[in-house]
């Protein structure tokens, strides 16, 4: 597979594949390709339907397939960036649950679950998760820009949890309480913050979707 990214802000990547490659989207990813691309929706089994379904996901995959020289193009729902990640085994990837955008079939998807139950109590998105393993090239959305770390063993960095939009599966995820009366009163920051350490990369994204809704909403009079 050959791919180039367009589009500067409303990103869409243009995917080139040689004759029976296959790759794999959510529902409605999909913008155009060429005639001889076949698509196959698929389910994937219960259990697999039901994590997508919990993860917030599409509940069914759409798999498409080149038979001879084909292309199709998949497009970013929300202004910022496509990123390309490539997937080595033992070195998986985990995602926001609206992060994966496309990837080759030979990347597996699965719901991650935090290991704290604290983090999915109160940690809204940041409790479940995706994560991406295998073996192939896939491409994930970016909320506004992307920002790198790569942090070492025991790095930390506090974040809020919308900002998270990826980081390496070696990294561990904590949902902390913001101290101090004040600052959770008149901070703007809400009640609750994320700590993520190292070792790993992490990728944070500089407009959540869930802010700019948080904050159009506020401009809308109320009915009645």
């Amino acid at each position: 597979m050959k791919y180039e990214i367009k589009g500067d802000s409303m990103p869409v990547v243009i995917c080139r594949l040689s004759d029976g490659e296959k790759m794999i989207t959510e529902s409605g990813s999909m913008s155009w390709m060429s005639p001889n691309i076949q698509m196959e929706t698929v389910g994937g089994g219960f259990g697999k339907v039901m994590g997508r379904m919990f993860s917030g996901e599409s509940l069914f995959q759409n798999h498409f397939t080149s038979h001879g020289e084909g292309m199709i193009a998949f497009s970013s729902s929300f202004p910022g960036e496509i990123r390309v990640v490539d997937l080595t085994p033992g070195n998986d990837l985990i995602v926001q649950k609206r992060g994966f955008l496309a990837s080759e079939s030979s990347v597996q998807l699965s719901t991650y679950f935090q290991k704290r139950f604290a983090s999915g109590l109160f940690g809204g998105e940041g409790f479940i998760l995706q994560r991406l393993s295998g073996n192939g090239i896939a491409f994930i959305e970016i909320d506004g820009a992307a920002i790198e770390y790569d942090l070492a063993a025991g790095q930390e960095i506090i974040v809020d949890t919308g900002n998270l939009a990826a980081m390496s599966s070696t990294c561990s995820m904590e949902i902390r309480t913001v101290k101090g009366a004040k600052n959770v009163i008149f901070g703007g920051e809400g009640l609750f913050l994320t700590s993520i350490k190292g070792p790993g990369k992490v990728i944070l994204q500089t407009m959540p979707i869930s802010n700019l809704a948080s904050t159009i909403s506020s401009f809308i009079p109320s009915k009645g």
